[in-house]
Parts: C-alpha cells; sequence; structure tokens
C-alpha cells in the first residue's frame, strides 16, 4: 500500500493550481488580473476557469462595467479544502 495520496487532477494542472493559488491569496480577483498573473492566453485561461468552475472550486461572476465585460473569480469553500488538501498530499512527496 502507498503511503502517497493520489494529487487531485482538477489542480494537478499548471495553470488551474497556478488560478487556484491566486485566488487562495486574494479570495476574488478579475479575469485580467488572473490573465496578466499567469501570462496565459485569453482562451486557455478561460477554458481553464470553467473547469474549476465545473468542479465547483471556484464562483464566476460576469457583468459589464462601462459597457465592457467584466469576469470575476472567487475560491469556493469547496476550492479551498481541496486547495488544502492537495497541497498537504504534495508535501508527502517532498518529504
Amino acid at each position: 500500500m502507498s503511503a502517497f495520496q493520489d494529487l487531485d487532477p482538477i489542480l494537478h494542472s499548471q495553470l488551474r493550481l497556478a488560478v487556484m493559488s491566486l485566488l487562495i491569496s486574494v479570495k476574488e480577483a478579475e479575469f485580467g488580473w488572473l490573465k496578466e498573473k499567469t501570462n496565459a492566453t485569453a482562451g486557455n485561461l478561460s477554458v481553464q476557469i470553467n473547469k474549476l468552475k465545473d468542479a465547483g472550486y471556484i464562483e464566476v461572476t460576469k457583468k459589464f462595467r462601462d459597457n465592457y465585460p467584466l469576469t470575476t473569480c472567487k475560491v469556493t469553500k469547496k476550492g479551498t479544502t481541496a486547495f488544502e488538501e492537495y497541497v498537504k498530499n504534495l508535501k508527502q512527496y517532498l518529504r
């Protein structure tokens, strides 16, 4: 029996992990800020945000500000728990 826990496949993607790490630290962020911080393309970031949303790890709010679309992302309780579990399991690998 392995002492290693499986790593969450949703979080075990570089871009999704980066998005979650950023959201954990700020609680809420605009799409443009996430795009800038992760250096991702808009299309790729959008796909990864949808995967996190579908998993229930983040909430996505879409609205308009000055006639421009504004997408805001916020980590959920489920997302925080999943992130903390992922970090805990990853630490097992580093020991």
